[in-house]
């Protein structure tokens, strides 16, 4: 390793230098077995919710504004027939994969790891002949310079109203698709350097279409960095840790020994989590727990006289959204939540419709709902109470919901996520095919063809 690598925070001055080297020397044989197997996971838990948000209305505005002015259509759009340039189907591609917040979670800083890299990486490797092997390595990467950077101005930058996902998954989309085309050490400083100067993404923005822009958003400008520094564009080479630089500006916070600390041994992505819910990660323990009292109880919307929850105080900051209006605002709303947790069972894309937010059950329901703030109650838990109408109080503690790194969701799960997301596009064998080949993407010859049975015209016949 870089003996760069022991970077102190007062010896600030090397961090671009130090992840460009990292990414530059990073060998796939060096990473272990276990890291890789969890990259599969991941990129088939992204492929899933690309193909399945690839229907929202969100994308066919994107189609209908910028189509006079796209180029050749040469790069597909999952889920879809439709081509167009690359730097339009990183943008698409990212912003489906975010619509429906049903993507992957790091929950130490609530990053999406996956989006902006995978959206930038597909995008590219339908222009340069890929293999699986070099496309997961990129992923790899990717995410590790992302979340990384993400840990070292985590929560001030996220506290201030940064979306963290756009501000950082920019930087970790140009490394990634630097890697891929074998940029210099002195390329790839000015790739991170044109990527950290359009970090962009505002939280105010949660409950708009604006939130899954900003991860489309980041995988075009990561590309975009990632192609311009391949030409010779310049950038400042210091750009993470100068003092006009990404982290003193964006930020309050700067620890960079979160982004030297184990850098090439230990692995972020061995921390990725997987949503079993389409919504705020922070609501998912009030899911889960309403699922379960439900199905102990046979519970019913009828029968309910109040819930009342005990959350930490992040979870209203967050999804307290009391009357939403629209399905993307459903999904900050812990009240509309619990309700089709009782109600349907589960949380999924079909809960989180404009239709579902505006049915009359779940309206009701969910002026039922009372949650309470306790700064002590950790994020990652919830204590839950159901009074019914004929006088139980029923109760249930959940100390890591699922999906969780406590309790992750398992292979089968995520297959059983993916089949209900893409069968609908893709149809049955054509689902069952795309997971084969995304769970054993490692061995690919050629990305493309995975990413052409991600299309609509794969659809079976059936």
């Amino acid at each position: 390793m870089n003996e760069m690598t022991n970077i102190t925070p007062e010896q600030s001055t090397g961090v671009s230098a130090l992840l460009a080297d990292y990414v530059l020397s990073s060998r796939l044989e060096d990473v272990p077995e276990a890291v890789r197997a969890e990259a599969v996971r991941t990129w088939l838990n992204w492929v899933g919710v690309a193909v399945g948000g690839c229907r929202h209305e969100s994308i066919d505005i994107v189609f209908e504004a910028f189509a006079p002015f796209a180029g050749v259509g040469t790069t597909s759009i999952l889920g879809r027939s439709e081509k167009t340039d690359p730097l339009q189907a990183a943008l698409i591609n990212g912003i489906s994969s975010h619509v429906f917040d049903f993507d992957d979670t790091h929950l130490h800083t609530v990053i999406h790891p996956a989006g902006p890299v995978a959206a930038a990486i597909t995008a590219l490797a339908e222009h340069k002949q890929v293999t699986g092997a070099e496309f997961l390595h990129a992923l790899i990467l990717g995410i590790e310079v992302e979340c990384r950077l993400g840990n070292a101005v985590y929560p001030d930058h996220y506290d201030v109203g940064w979306h963290i996902t756009g501000s950082t998954g920019v930087m970790g989309a140009a490394m990634a698709c630097g890697k891929l085309l074998g940029l210099s050490a002195q390329q790839l400083r000015f790739a991170l350097g044109i990527a950290a100067t359009q970090s962009s993404g505002l939280r105010e923005m949660f409950g708009s279409m604006c939130k899954s822009f900003h991860v489309g958003n980041a995988a075009k400008n990561g590309l975009m960095s990632a192609l311009l520094a391949s030409k010779g564009f310049t950038s400042s080479e210091q750009a993470i840790e100068a003092k006009r630089g990404w982290a003193n500006t964006l930020s309050t916070k700067q620890d960079y020994a979160e982004i030297s600390e184990g850098l090439g041994e230990t692995f972020v992505v061995s921390l990725n989590t997987y949503k079993p819910f389409a919504c705020g990660i922070v609501i998912h323990p009030a899911i889960d727990g309403c699922v379960q009292l439900r199905n102990e109880h046979g519970l019913k919307a009828g029968d309910i006289e109040r819930i009342d929850l005990t959350v930490h105080p992040l979870v209203l900051e967050l999804t307290g959204k009391a009357e939403p209006r629209v399905g993307l605002e459903g999904k900050f709303s812990i009240y509309h939540s619990c309700a089709v947790a009782i109600i349907h069972g589960k949380a999924g894309e079909a809960q989180y419709s404009d239709s579902a937010v505006n049915d009359p059950t779940a309206i009701d329901l969910r002026r039922r709902v009372h949650p309470l703030v306790d700064e002590h109650m950790p994020k990652a838990s919830v204590k839950i109470v159901v009074t019914t109408r004929d006088g139980r109080t029923l109760e249930k503690f959940i100390e890591h919901a699922l999906g969780s790194l406590e309790k992750p969701m398992t292979d089968a799960q995520l297959d059983a996520k993916f089949t209900d997301l893409c069968e609908p596009i893709l149809g049955s064998a054509g689902t069952d095919k795309l997971i084969q080949s995304c769970r054993t993407v490692e061995t690919l010859t050629d990305v493309t063809n995975l990413i052409a049975l991600a299309t609509i015209s794969q659809k079976s016949s059936e």
